[in-house]
């Protein structure tokens, strides 16, 4: 939060985002602007709602200070374990769902998050990941629908800003990789799924800046080979990776219960740079396709390649920590630059857990080595993990808890309950104008 003081134009409202911030890693079951404010002490929630929609600060600056506090975090704690680490930048987009639409950028689509068609938002987010060390977001731009842009009205109820265009999924990531190297970031790879590997302009863009990636894409997707053969990449396995010769089992890195391994396959194209790696699930046989491309002065190994595709599920549990540790799918607003601020605040209490984390790894890691054979006796004592994201937050949660002044409580009792009294007796209303309306 001192890294984040020249964002905020008022010392007041600086104050309020760190109470808002301290909400968040706090043990809450739920995040909004209500048990925000009761946590922070307030008597009403008018100043952690007014933080996020009216009040004046830079959340795009301070997006750039979490950004820059998180790489600079992570490198530090990979430089203390004295072993070369890559770092890669996973892209992926998750979503919220909300009702009704009065929501900037609501739409019904399919969430991820849900497994199905549903009302909600969805956001593009970037997560700096160190291997083997730890990971954070540090990006994010909420996809909007051309419709709503277009729609001055829809515009005017949501917040958009005066200024904003329409911009697909790959197009948002764009910005957000812009935004990290305009930070000094650097990326060893970029990695993304299916909606990020299709876009021809974002695999253009990382070309144009000798950055090398490893993304998705569908078994549709067409290869030019090296004989001038255009083919589609479920033809290119079918006709060059025939039976067990074409395929190797490695890992694809460390999970939480062991090494994840798979079958992989490596297919050159007509261009030295780009190539196609192939992932075979040892038990189900599903293929997963990964467009490749390594710029010149740089070693273009299958290892490498693996190793890099093997990175991008952290994001994954990036989306768990921060939804289910600090709230990130919980925010209640529904102005786009409301949103977009409870989401730099989120990634901040999650980049301070992250940094933590990481950088605590080694100091507190007291696990016995693991078992050699699979008939190995359990030891008495197995010793102990190191802290992990969630316990970091617990030990935040626990340090930064406050006495509340008497009655606070109570008075939150009562606010609660007058407040919905409130809200009820308007619905009433509304819908007894709409009875009246029908029967006349």
């Amino acid at each position: 939060m001192g890294l984040m003081r020249p964002c905020f134009r008022r010392t007041q409202t600086w104050l309020q985002a760190g109470k808002y911030v301290s909400a968040l890693v706090s043990d809450l079951p739920s995040r909004n602007g209500w048990s925000v404010a009761e946590h922070a002490g307030d008597r009403v929630p008018g100043r952690s709602q007014r933080l996020l929609s009216r009040a004046c600060w830079d959340e795009t600056a301070a997006m750039s200070q979490v950004r820059r506090y998180a790489a600079a975090g992570l490198d530090e704690a990979a430089r203390r374990s004295r072993r070369s680490r890559m770092t890669a930048g996973a892209l992926d987009e998750t979503g919220q769902e909300k009702q009704g639409s009065a929501t900037a950028g609501v739409k019904r689509q399919y969430m991820g998050c849900a497994g199905r068609v549903a009302n909600g938002i969805n956001t593009v987010h970037l997560s700096y990941v160190r291997e083997a060390t730890g990971h954070a977001l540090i990006g994010a731009r909420q996809w909007v629908p051309a419709e709503d842009i277009a729609d001055p009205v829809t515009s005017l109820v949501g917040g958009l800003p005066l200024d904003l265009r329409f911009r697909t999924k790959g197009q948002l990531a764009i910005d957000v990789l812009d935004g990290a190297y305009h930070d000094g970031l650097a990326f060893g790879f970029v990695c993304g799924d299916e909606v990020y590997g299709s876009c021809t302009e974002l695999r253009e863009f990382l070309e144009g800046r000798g950055q090398a990636y490893v993304l998705r894409v569908a078994s549709s997707f067409t290869l030019t080979l090296a004989a001038g053969t255009t083919m589609t990449c479920a033809d290119a396995v079918n006709k060059l990776a025939k039976g067990s010769k074409g395929w190797e089992v490695r890992s694809a890195g460390q999970g939480s219960k062991g090494e994840r391994w798979y079958a992989w396959a490596w297919i050159g194209t007509a261009s030295p740079r780009h190539s196609l790696l192939v992932r075979r699930h040892l038990k189900t046989g599903e293929l997963a396709f990964h467009y490749c491309y390594v710029p010149e002065r740089q070693a273009a190994a299958k290892a490498r390649l693996i190793k890099a595709a093997g990175l991008r599920w952290p994001v994954e549990e990036s989306f768990e920590f921060g939804k289910g540790c600090f709230g990130l799918d919980q925010c209640q607003a529904r102005l786009y630059t409301a949103i977009l601020r409870h989401t730099v605040l989120v990634m901040a209490a999650l980049a301070v857990c992250a940094v933590t984390a990481a950088q605590l790894r080694k100091r507190t890691d007291g696990q016995l080595p693991p078992p050699a054979a699979p008939d190995d006796k359990p030891p008495a004592d197995p010793g102990l993990i190191p802290l992990t994201v969630h316990e970091i937050k617990r030990l935040l949660a626990a340090a930064l808890r406050r006495p509340q002044p008497p009655g606070h409580t109570a008075r939150w009792l009562q606010w609660r309950r007058r407040h919905q009294a409130r809200s009820r007796w308007f619905h009433k209303r509304a819908r007894l104008a709409r009875t009246y309306a029908l029967v006349s």
